[in-house]
């Protein structure tokens, strides 16, 4: 198994350089905190912006009830409350890319076209969605065409030339486990991809509609704070038929996930097909409608809030109620106590390997992992050891027993620390609250080793479940 290299190329992995607009900020404030201030800002900037773009064709209320069904969708939502990503930027340019051509700014257009392109390596296929409805509704051919144009090239040209010179993640890594049945092989390029799905077009339609539940819900949760108007909008469709396309066909059930990044590709589609809708059948809109679509925005949220996206709401909504597993935020805060105290002794320079939750904290570091790795290839290409590992067990002992994969993890991280305790490569400097604190190196301290073999204990029942 290859380890971990720190010298790693992420943009073999995805291509990101829009990213590089917001590195003065971070620059400015280093920190988990400013990515989770800046992302709500990048989205609450994104609603305003669509606000004026439906006011080129609707009233002040009409436009209102547009930004307010962005602000409520659970689609954007659920992406918002999780860890900083680089598709948050998708509905800031593309509703700049729709207010400049509804305004004939071209200049302003082109740019946003290519800050929409640098966001990352497949939203080339939102640009190439978008270049074809303006050619199919006649709205502007040239300009289409010059779009489709300039998504397809750069999309293609990117995946199989520049990326590669980075690492081969995308022939070797995504491709394959994103598009399994229509390619052969240990390595594909996007060209055999789509020659793929040319050539198997019974699989493609198999896929776009199946499983239908898991499809129409999905959809669902992009319509219902429209009042499920883009389900009737030619626009809608055709401005979002090649990233549905991408997503309903991909081999990966988090693809139809509404509270995961790869929902806010579809957004700004679904919304200006809306607004178009709307501006066509200004008639429609009443007040028994206006009505309806307030309540649907109140489902909306609701749904939202019940489905606790990316568990960002757990110190309001019960994570589950049969069987009732919910965490005071008085108890949380004293838990996050515990795990600041461990992570103050940590140094800003030292590698640590952790518990997911807790690597956003320690991020800003060189070298870090998520435990249960431990081994790494350093910048002289050396191979060592962590210096720290810091473990949350507690957080998986709550919730084990309403999700699988947190009991899985607790099965598999227990053993791994019983047995670097034991050996003594590493010391247990420090356990409390079922958090657990090593150092490489060091001696294990005898109170810490009692609370340890006390939690541990505990875990037992947990341990011999089958």
């Amino acid at each position: 198994c290859q380890l971990p290299e720190v010298s790693y190329h992420r943009l073999g992995q995805h291509f990101t350089p829009a990213l590089l607009l917001w590195h003065p900020i971070y620059a400015l404030f280093s920190g988990p905190v400013t990515l989770l201030v800046l992302q709500i800002s990048i989205i609450t900037i994104s609603g305003l912006i669509l606000y004026r773009l439906a006011r080129q064709y609707l009233n002040p209320q009409h436009s209102t009830l547009i930004a307010l069904g962005f602000y409520c969708a659970n689609t954007v939502i659920g992406p918002s409350l999780a860890n900083f990503h680089d598709l948050c930027q998708v509905p800031l340019f593309t509703f700049s890319l729709f207010l400049s051509f509804e305004k004939r700014r071209w200049w302003a257009y082109w740019l946003f076209a290519v800050l929409l392109l640098l966001v990352r390596e497949d939203t080339g296929i939102v640009l190439f969605s978008i270049g074809t409805y303006w050619m199919v509704s006649r709205r502007n051919v040239r300009v289409g065409l010059v779009t489709c144009v300039m998504a397809l090239g750069y999309v293609l040209i990117l995946t199989n030339v520049v990326m590669p010179l980075f690492s081969e993640d995308i022939s070797r890594r995504f491709m394959i486990e994103q598009f399994a049945p229509y390619v052969d092989g240990n390595e594909a390029s996007t060209l055999d991809v789509i020659w793929g799905l040319l050539t198997h077009p019974g699989q493609l339609v198999w896929d776009f509609f199946t499983p239908i539940d898991r499809t129409l819900k999905y959809l669902a949760a992009h319509w219902l704070p429209l009042l499920f108007i883009p389900a009737i909008s030619p626009s809608a469709w055709v401005l979002n038929a090649f990233p549905l396309l991408k997503l309903f066909i991909r081999d990966d059930s988090t693809a139809l996930a509404v509270n995961l990044r790869y929902a806010l590709t579809l957004v700004p589609g679904f919304f200006y097909g809306a607004i178009l809708w709307w501006a066509a059948h200004p008639q429609a809109f009443n007040r028994w409608v206006r009505r309806v679509w307030i309540g649907s925005l109140g489902l909306a949220v609701i749904f939202t809030l019940t489905s606790n996206p990316n568990r960002a709401l757990s110190f309001v909504v019960p994570d589950s109620v049969q069987p009732r597993v919910y965490i005071s935020p008085a108890r949380q805060w004293q838990h996050v106590a515990v795990i600041r105290d461990f992570m103050d002794q940590i140094s800003p320079q030292a590698s640590v390997s952790t518990t997911t939750h807790i690597a956003p904290h320690l991020s800003s570091r060189r070298e870090i992992l998520r435990f249960p790795a431990l081994k790494l290839q350093n910048d002289a290409g050396k191979e060592v050891f962590v210096q720290f590992v810091l473990v949350d067990l507690w957080q998986l002992q709550q919730y084990q027993s309403v999700f699988l994969d947190d009991r899985d993890r607790l099965r598999q991280m227990v053993p791994v620390l019983d047995q670097w305790i034991a050996h003594k490569h590493y010391g247990l400097i420090g356990c409390k609250d079922g958090v657990v604190f090593l150092r490489k190196r060091a001696e294990t301290d005898p109170e810490a080793l009692r609370e340890w073999q006390q939690f541990r204990q505990g875990l037992e029942p947990i341990l011999a479940k089958s």
